[in-house]
């Protein structure tokens, strides 16, 4: 059960935008979790350790670029 052995390190949420940065304690591995709450649609990656909090704070800029995020960029910034 991997959800038990993980924990959600910071979460922030805007305009139908909810962005979660998630830590393994088995894989010890950060998880940006993006979500757009309108859609259903979401995607997640793993950035580098020195990276994670920057990832989770601008997650567009560190999507993969098959992540499929057409709807998502498309509605531009959001700050929250």
């Amino acid at each position: 059960m991997a959800a038990a052995h993980t924990t959600e390190l910071a979460y922030r949420s805007g305009d139908g935008i909810e962005v979660s940065l998630l830590w393994s304690r088995l894989t010890d591995r950060l998880t940006v979790l993006v979500g757009d709450l309108r859609t259903g649609e979401f995607f997640d990656f793993s950035p580098p350790r020195n990276k994670g909090l920057d990832a989770f704070n601008h997650p567009f800029a560190y999507a993969p670029k098959d992540a499929g995020l057409a709807s998502l960029v498309s509605r531009g910034p959001v700050y929250a």
